[in-house]
């Protein structure tokens, strides 16, 4: 269960496991959106505020903000499924 006006972690699954060369061109842009809106929610969202299982989803999602690539990226990467 995501947080209020967070995005849920089965979405960002959902969105993760399919390559990006599979999704059109409205798909990538929906993902960009979403990703974009909920790494904003996760920065003004105190630590203290967060449920626990958004805390988690935000270390793996890499919404830290922290500037670190996520996890989910880092695997990506590594079957060649990401953007680098």
């Amino acid at each position: 269960m995501s947080d209020t006006g967070r995005q849920s972690l089965t979405d960002k699954a959902g969105s993760a496991l399919k390559p990006d060369s599979q999704k059109t061109t409205t798909e990538q842009l929906g993902d960009h959106v979403k990703g974009t809106g909920d790494s904003i929610a996760s920065t003004f969202q105190p630590q203290s505020e967060k449920s626990t299982s958004q805390k988690a989803g935000d270390a793996v999602s890499g919404n830290s903000n922290n500037n670190d690539e996520s996890l989910l990226a880092k695997a990506k990467n590594t079957v060649g499924l990401g953007e680098k």
